[in-house]
């Protein structure tokens, strides 16, 4: 039995019944976002103040300059945080997949926890995790 060869407009005909739908999904979230976005520019009011011109910041009337610089180990926790959630991520699909990888996966998984502690640890001890000022040596 010879594998069926389809021409490139039979593979990408718009008649295939998972890409028209997809398609006309597509052009009616389109028409859908382009009348609530025309409705909303002609119908809305346009009373232009002093009050409606200033930036909102959560009812707090700002003062001094917009640019504050957020201290270096803001960032650095940020970062520690995405790269710990992104090992949580990892050692869930293991948990739920744990029965069909065996022991092989166990050690895979085992190895990768090893190096993130290690990784903890090298922060911790370079003061990564700190928030208070660096003492004078």
């Amino acid at each position: 039995m010879e594998p069926v060869v389809k021409s490139i407009s039979e593979t990408l005909s718009p008649w295939e019944p998972g890409m028209f739908a997809m398609v006309v999904y597509f052009v009616a979230i389109a028409a859908l976002l382009g009348v609530i976005l025309f409705l909303a520019g002609w119908l809305g009011v346009k009373n232009q103040s002093v009050e409606k011109l200033r930036p909102y910041e959560s009812g707090v009337i700002p003062t001094g300059l917009a640019h504050v610089a957020y201290p270096a180990p803001f960032y650095l926790v940020a970062v520690f945080f995405m790269i710990f959630q992104v090992e949580a991520v990892y050692i869930f699909s293991w948990a739920i997949a744990y029965e069909s990888l065996g022991w092989k996966g166990w050690f895979q998984i085992t190895f990768f926890i090893f190096v993130l502690l290690i990784s903890l640890l090298y922060i911790w001890k370079k003061g990564g995790l700190s928030w208070g000022p660096a003492g004078k040596k």
